[in-house]
């Protein structure tokens, strides 16, 4: 006997858990979502001197030069911004007439285009803040402006409300060509990023039209319909895909095989304003070092969205709709700007592990530590050290164990106490614990025992937990036939009591209720699911 309890003794024992615990319905975070989401927003930075202007953040454009400042156009001025503090360098004021739109850099940094409502497109020195050139051709307002993205620095491509689409030398303030073709608003376009002489151009025609000025007088050399008034227009990195946007669609054209569309994705509610380019600018893993598109929307979203794959990847909600989006070059910040002048701007930690600082750019400064003393035994924290210390990567962990905690019915079932721990879990009116130790028992196969057993106090303790929880749909399959057990093995002691009768009549009533509401919600299932499956087949 003695040597019987020892063994039992030594049986390591659990707390009991509920097997009816519901699965919670979040998705474990990927990799590329945590990526995404470690661009934390270190601050909001107004342009609104005061709340009664709104100027909305109609362009966001990054230097190609480390430390990658950016630009931004609101209202008639253009900011420029520091990529290591993120903080206003200087503002271009003076220079427009009107609004300025869309800030372009050049490919080496140093010089900064845009146009403004007047159809005018303005050159300046990006460091200086000089106005060099102003570009005067357009009959409406110049919404589009970019500059090749190779080694072409003399000219620049632009478009505007007048439907044209102009292409300037910038040293002497002359179009070379007028590209005719849309019938609409030129709101945006892009350059190719393999060749100076190719970029696009997206209108409020529905089209997108495919330029090469080496064969300018024949017109585009395609057109793509994207059968919406196009927002967007952004080349992939590999030069043979185009990414376009409007409405709230977003479309994936193949240039090289003869603009076939490859896929076609509505994931925003409303019109999606502007895409750009992303890069994961991680070392290793899976997806290391490969491209996104990231979109922003009238809907307050911001979506990356994966082209290899065709999926979403990941979606950022903002409190105000988004009208423009930016991502740095060296992947280390995410610009968006809204409707109401707001920036909400992304940093990312880079972990330093070269010796050599001086090749960090664009991340903010370095804090280098200062050098503590040496810890001896005439210290107190000498006896302390290391209590604190986080496991490196190679480091072998030896994990202490936890104490577990046991409560009143784990104690009592550990002692084969059946009756006991079910009365002192119906007492601590815990449902979850409650379920936990019925199953415990029926595994056991001690349950109905201990139903037959209770008095009547604990009967009603039992009838009443039944009551309450039977209907609940997720204790509802195991309750409810624990229910018939119960009323078929104490229906005498049921009837001769006034109490019990009355919680079986409150069970009767809920269970009848329930059923009443599962009626009414298979009728109402019946309408909607013929209306499911028309919506499917459009």
């Amino acid at each position: 006997m003695a040597e019987d309890e020892s063994r039992i003794s030594i049986v390591k024992t659990f707390p009991v858990k509920p097997k009816l615990r519901p699965t919670s319905n979040k998705a474990t975070p990927t990799p590329e979502s945590k990526y995404w989401k470690s661009f934390k927003i270190p601050k909001d930075i107004e342009t609104t001197p005061s709340k009664s202007f709104i100027y909305p953040i109609t362009s966001i454009a990054f230097s190609p030069i480390a430390p990658h400042d950016f630009a931004a156009t609101h209202s008639a001025n253009i900011t420029i911004f520091s990529g290591k503090a993120l903080e206003p360098k200087s503002t271009i004021a003076s220079a427009f007439a009107d609004s300025a739109t869309s800030a372009a850099f050049r490919c080496d940094g140093k010089l900064l285009a845009a146009g403004d409502l007047t159809g005018t497109v303005h050159v300046f020195d990006a460091k200086s803040r000089t106005h060099l050139r102003r570009l005067k051709g357009h009959a409406a307002a110049a919404r589009l402006v970019r500059y090749p993205r190779a080694d072409d620095k003399f000219h620049l491509f632009s478009g505007g409300d007048d439907s044209v689409v102009k292409y300037w030398d910038v040293t002497t303030e002359t179009c070379l060509f007028d590209l005719l073709g849309h019938k609409d608003y030129v709101r945006c376009g892009d350059a190719s990023p393999v060749s100076d002489d190719m970029f696009a151009s997206g209108s409020y025609d529905h089209k997108v039209r495919i330029w090469d000025i080496r064969v300018s007088n024949s017109g585009s050399v395609m057109e793509l319909n994207h059968e919406k008034p196009v927002e967007s227009v952004l080349y992939l990195p590999s030069g043979g895909l185009i990414a376009t946007a409007g409405g709230n669609f977003i479309k994936i054209w193949d240039v090289i095989g003869g603009g076939k569309l490859l896929y076609s994705m509505e994931s925003h509610n409303k019109t999606v304003t502007s895409l750009c380019v992303g890069k994961i600018g991680k070392e290793s893993g899976e997806e290391a070092q490969q491209y996104r598109i990231l979109s922003v929307s009238l809907d307050g979203y911001m979506k990356v969205f994966d082209y290899a794959k065709f999926k979403i990847t990941h979606s950022m909600r903002f409190p105000n709709p988004l009208l423009s989006v930016g991502f740095s070059p060296d992947c280390s910040t995410r610009v968006i700007g809204t409707s109401n002048g707001t920036f909400y701007i992304g940093r990312r930690k880079v972990n330093v592990q070269s010796d050599d600082l001086g090749d960090v750019v664009g991340l903010g400064a370095v804090e280098v530590e200062p050098e503590r003393r040496v810890l001896r035994p005439t210290y107190f924290r000498y006896f302390h050290r290391g209590q604190n210390t986080k496991p490196a990567e190679g480091d072998y962990l030896i994990t202490r164990p936890k104490k577990l905690k046991f409560a009143e019915h784990d104690k009592l079932l550990k002692k084969f106490r059946h009756k006991e721990a079910l009365v002192a879990a119906l007492s601590g009116k815990n449902p979850e614990n409650v379920v936990a130790v019925m199953e415990e028992l029926v595994a056991r196969k001690k349950l109905l025992k201990c139903v037959s057993n209770l008095d009547g106090e604990e009967l009603g303790l039992l009838l009443g937990f039944l009551q309450k929880y039977s209907t609940m749909p997720r204790y509802a399959g195991f309750l409810m036939r624990l229910t018939d057990k119960v009323v078929e093995t104490r229906a005498e002691d049921i009837g001769s009591s006034d109490q019990l009768r009355g919680i079986i009549r409150n069970l009767k009533r809920d269970i009848e209720e329930e059923i009443r509401i599962q009626q009414s919600m298979q009728e109402i299932q019946g309408i909607i699911s013929p209306m499911l499956r028309i919506a499917a087949r459009r």
